[in-house]
């Protein structure tokens, strides 16, 4: 049997250190929820690459004495509790006494503090627990905490530590949840020299999500507030038609906590049911309060999980909380009109100039006055085929040579003869003739080329064996004779063919054929320039990913920008999709994006383009007409590999003769 060994002092609290510190952004949660349980109302925070090299937090709370300044960097050193039965009436966010000495054991620490009773402040440093100064100070009553080169001393750690940006997302994020949890306290984020969050403090709820999320987000949600056995919830959900492509902005406080909960997600999602569609979820920031004694919060190290003594309260809670919303305050959509229709100015509507009177126009009518007309356009044709239109090009009157080689014009065109571009009636072969004499004449002497250019001219272009086997295969497949019988429920094409009738459904199969054109252009995915740029907002785990991942959302056809504050600008997209489907995409690649970081990259792309391709499929529903039923039922039967869509349902079924007519008794 091995010796059994008692670790020394410093590696017995690097071990406790890792269950607290693990990046940058854990630091920032445990000083920020010190600040807010010694009673600070404005917290600012500061961070220089990502948080690795300096991080300083800065609030006005109670501040520390000088004579507990040395216990509070001691393991297991808290004023929260004192004795077991406090564990039963958890108030504060912290009360493990294990957050100070955890960073001060991995990294280089200065913190200067002051009580309120105190006239001189407190400067106090400690590096790998060690301390090295303890002296006066002038400072304002409250603390400021200083961390520097977080794991100096534990090389392996660094090591895992993601880029600068990433670390500075995830502190981002940390940031924003406690922005979230408590209105009341005004909390500015400082990254690498600039502000990127600033919230009042004024305890407005709807105020803190506008800092945080932007004006989109916030004005997708609707309050809400119930009470029931003693739970109360309140905060704001999001109406059903903003519903988003995944959870991620699915925030629940407990107290003033956040925590993970399945039964607030699950009550959440019930009262959504039947208002919202088909894999989408709500969002929300919902704040539930309830006695101490009815939750147990020293269940996870992070503090996150929690155990309630009866779920079903806080179930029914959140249910009738969001339900009642949404049947008092979820309004039809409503569709707005500009007030002012463009109009020409005539005479009249100029208004009357006096004379030493200076005319004032507004922006709007100096707009509509001044603004010349849109150059009128040629309406289109009847349509001639679904997707196709011509417009008639009317020529100029050609020019012809009379036996004087003097121009004459055709004069004798007729108007149909313009429009289907056919050749004038004057125009002979002895004109033609003579003009090319004319030409011949003026052209100069020929330039010899080289026998070798020559040789190069007359030779073939090259085919490689890839090309010839592709040509080959698609002449290979030329499906046979078939006739599009019609459209079940448009949704199934029912198409006779021999002695067959296939049915195919139609979402499945142009997904399918959506799926294998992406595939295909890997390397040059088509997509197109929108015109007007859509911004979406993402959590800052999702805003990171995407950051991350820019250039495999390129090869698979999105142009994505950073607009900073967990916001990014789509300015480019495959060519399938609508401008209205972009958001819903983004988003739900967000996620994925943000919960696979492991994943191989031919992994994500197969992923993406199953993403892109079911938004971009006709849907079941939609309306088809009969050129684009046959032209797609030609596609479809021109390559037989089709027989999947990307999440493995059939694409067609079919259905012999001899089947049907054993069904209606006609053969035995």
């Amino acid at each position: 049997m091995p010796e059994i060994n008692i670790l020394p002092k410093h590696v017995a609290e690097l071990i406790a250190a890792g269950e607290v510190v693990e990046r940058p952004a854990s630091v920032i949660k445990e000083l920020m929820e010190n600040s807010i349980d010694a009673g600070a109302t404005s917290i600012t925070v500061e961070i220089r690459r990502g948080g690795i090299t300096y991080m300083r937090i800065t609030d006005n709370g109670c501040g520390i004495d000088r004579s507990n300044i040395r216990k509070a960097f001691i393991s297991h050193a808290t004023s929260k509790i004192s004795k077991a039965d406090d564990l039963d009436s958890i108030f504060t966010l912290g009360f493990r006494g294990e957050a100070l000495a955890s960073v001060a054991a991995v990294s280089r620490v200065e913190i200067m503090t002051r009580a309120e009773d105190e006239q001189i402040g407190t400067h106090y440093c400690i590096e790998g627990s060690e301390e090295t100064l303890l002296d006066d100070a002038g400072c304002p009553k409250g603390t400021t905490i200083i961390v520097r080169d977080i794991f100096y001393n534990t090389p392996a750690r660094m090591k895992f530590l993601k880029k600068d940006v990433t670390e500075a997302n995830a502190v981002a994020g940390v940031v924003d949840r406690i922005a979230l949890s408590h209105p009341e306290i005004s909390v500015r984020f400082i990254r690498d020299g600039k502000e990127a969050l600033v919230t009042s403090g004024s305890g407005d709820v709807k105020n803190t999500i506008f800092s945080v999320f932007g004006r989109d987000f916030s004005q997708s949600l609707m309050e809400c507030s119930y009470e029931l056995n003693g739970v109360k919830v309140n905060g704001f959900i999001s109406k059903p038609v903003n519903a988003r492509a995944n959870r991620t902005m699915q925030f629940f406080f407990l107290n003033g906590r956040l925590i993970k909960t399945r039964t607030g997600t699950a009550a959440l999602e019930q009262a959504y049911k039947n208002s919202i569609m088909v894999g989408k979820f709500p969002a929300c920031v919902l704040n539930i309060t309830l006695p101490a004694g009815a939750v147990d919060v020293n269940v996870h190290p992070a503090k996150t999980e929690v155990r309630f003594a009866d779920e079903k309260r806080i179930f029914d809670a959140v249910y009738y909380c969001a339900k009642f919303a949404l049947q008092e305050k979820d309004t039809r959509p409503q569709m707005s009109f500009e007030t002012k229709a463009q109009m020409k100015v005539t005479s009249q509507q100029m208004p009357q100039v006096v004379k030493g009177e200076q005319i004032r126009f507004t922006p709007n009518e100096a707009k509509q006055i001044f603004t010349p007309p849109a150059p009128k356009t040629v309406e289109n044709v009847e349509k001639k085929e679904a997707f196709q239109t011509f417009e008639p090009v009317r020529k100029p009157h050609p020019i012809v040579f009379n036996s004087d080689n003097k121009k004459q014009s055709v004069v004798n065109e007729s108007d149909e003869d313009i429009l289907l571009n056919r050749p004038a009636k004057e125009i002979k072969a002895e004109p033609k003739q003579e003009i090319k004499q004319e030409i011949i004449k003026e052209e100069p002497a020929p330039v010899e080329i080289p026998k070798e250019e020559k040789q190069e001219e007359k030779t073939e272009p090259v085919v490689t064996e890839k090309e010839q086997e592709q040509t080959e295969a698609n002449a290979q497949y030329i499906p046979e004779p078939f006739r599009v019988i019609g459209e079940a429920f448009k949704t199934y094409i029912l198409v006779e063919q021999g002695d067959k009738m296939l049915v195919i459904d139609k979402h499945a199969a142009h997904e399918r054929m959506i799926f294998e054109s992406l595939k295909k252009n890997v390397n040059d995915a088509e997509s197109q320039l929108l015109l007007m740029p859509v911004t979406v907002t993402l959590s800052k785990e999702e805003y990171n990913a995407v950051i991350e991942n820019e250039d495999i959302l390129h090869k698979a056809g999105y142009g994505i920008e950073d607009f900073g504050q967990g916001m990014v600008i789509v300015t480019e997209c495959p060519v399938y999709l609508e401008a209205g489907d972009i958001p819903d995409v983004v988003c739900e690649l967000a996620g994925y994006l943000a919960d696979n970081k492991k994943d191989l990259i031919p992994e994500k792309l197969d992923w993406i383009y199953h993403s892109t391709a079911c938004r971009a499929a006709i849907k079941a529903g939609d309306t088809t007409t009969p050129y684009e039923l046959e032209k797609f039922v030609t596609q479809l039967l021109s390559n037989p590999d089709i027989r999947y869509c990307p999440h493995g349902r059939p694409v067609l079924i079919e259905m012999s003769k001899k089947d049907m007519e054993k069904s209606f008794g006609r053969i035995q």
